[in-house]
C-alpha cells in the first residue's frame, strides 16, 4: 500500500494535502528513516510514525522591533537581518520574528503573499545574518517569487568563516541536496529525491585570528550560490571538510571550543545581493556590512 493511503486510514481526519505536507517536511518516518515520498510502498510489518508539529498562529501580530533597512520604496524593501532573528513565525518562535517587525513597519503588508508569511520571498536561517528581500506589493511579490524560483537575474553572495582550508582555493560544487535519510532536521547530499544545489566558492585573502593552536586554523570563504536550497552553503562547506564555524548542525563543536572567541552562532553572512527591481525593471546592487561578531575573526594575511 502507498504510504499516504496508509496514513489516511490511521488518520482519517487528515486531508491528502496535509499528509503530503507532513511527508515533504520530514515529519513521517518509516522504520526509523524519514519517508522519501508519499507514494512509497509500505507493508504490514513497517513501523510508521507521524509527528504532528504544534500549530502556528494563523495571523502574526505586529511588533515594534527595530529593523536595519538597506533600501525601501513602494514595492519592496531590503533588510540587513541580524543574527538570531527568525524570519517568520514557526513552532517555538511565534513572536520576535522578522514578519512581526515588518507588519509593524508596513501595516499594509498583511496578506501580500499569504497571511502567515506576508512579503516573504526567500529566507535566511535564524543564525545567518545579512540581506533579505521583502515584497510590499503583490506585483513585486509575483516578480520576486518568479526570479528567486528560476534563479535568473539574481546573484547572492555569502561570506563564511570555516574550519581549515579547502583543497582548492576556488571551485564549483554541484549535487543534489535533500532531507537526511535518518535525521529530518538535517539536510544532506543525496543520490536521489533531492534538488540540484550549486555553490561557487573562493578563498578570500583573509584568515581568522582565533587561537595559537594549529588545529584551530580557519579560512574566510566567499560563496556565490546559483540555487537556494535549505542549509545549502552549510552542507556544501561541510562536504569539503571545512564546516562553517559555530554550526551546531553540520560543524565541529570540539574545534569551535578551541577558538577565541568561541563562536556564538554559525559565522555565515548574506553579504551581497544583485537583482532587477520587480516593478521598475532596473538593476540594483546591495551590500550588508560584515557584522561585528564575524569581523572579530578576520585579519589580513
Amino acid at each position: 500500500m502507498r504510504l499516504d493511503r496508509q496514513i489516511q486510514e490511521t488518520h482519517p481526519d487528515f486531508s491528502r494535502s496535509r499528509i503530503e505536507g507532513l511527508i515533504k517536511s520530514g515529519f513521517v518516518t518509516v522504520n526509523g528513516a524519514v519517508a522519501e515520498k508519499a507514494g512509497m510502498k509500505v507493508g504490514e510489518g513497517d513501523e510508521i510514525v507521524v509527528e504532528i508539529p504544534p500549530p502556528v498562529p494563523a495571523i502574526p501580530e505586529p511588533e515594534d522591533i527595530a529593523l536595519d533597512i538597506v533600501f525601501e520604496d513602494d514595492d519592496m524593501l531590503v533588510v540587513n537581518k541580524r543574527p538570531g532573528m527568525v524570519v517568520h513565525p514557526a513552532p517555538g518562535h511565534f513572536s520576535g520574528t522578522l514578519v512581526n517587525a515588518l507588519l509593524f513597519h508596513c501595516p499594509d503588508l498583511s496578506g501580500i503573499g499569504g497571511v502567515a508569511r506576508p512579503g516573504i520571498v526567500h529566507r535566511l536561517d535564524q543564525d545567518t545574518s545579512g540581506l533579505i528581500v521583502v515584497a510590499k506589493s503583490q506585483k513585486a511579490m509575483d516578480g520576486l517569487v518568479k526570479a528567486f524560483s528560476s534563479h535568473k537575474n539574481i546573484e547572492k553572495t555569502y561570506l563564511a568563516v570555516v574550519h581549515g582550508r579547502p583543497r582548492l582555493d576556488a571551485g564549483r560544487i554541484e549535487n543534489l541536496i535533500g532531507r537526511h535519510p535518518v535525521d529530518r532536521k538535517r539536510m544532506a547530499i543525496v543520490e536521489k529525491n533531492g534538488k540540484v544545489a550549486i555553490t561557487n566558492y573562493r578563498v578570500k585573502n583573509l584568515t581568522a585570528h582565533c587561537s595559537p593552536s594549529p588545529s584551530a586554523f580557519t579560512s574566510l570563504i566567499e560563496c556565490r550560490i546559483e540555487t537556494g536550497r535549505t542549509h545549502q552553503i552549510r552542507v556544501h562547506m561541510a562536504s569539503l571538510g571545512c564546516p562553517v564555524i559555530g554550526d551546531r548542525t553540520y560543524g565541529k563543536p570540539a574545534l569551535d571550543r578551541k577558538l577565541d572567541p568561541v563562536p556564538p552562532r554559525q559565522m555565515l553572512h548574506a553579504w551581497k545581493l544583485k537583482l532587477w527591481h520587480p516593478v521598475k525593471n532596473v538593476k540594483m546592487d546591495f551590500e550588508a556590512p560584515i557584522p561585528a561578531d564575524l569581523r572579530s575573526y578576520l585579519v589580513v594575511k
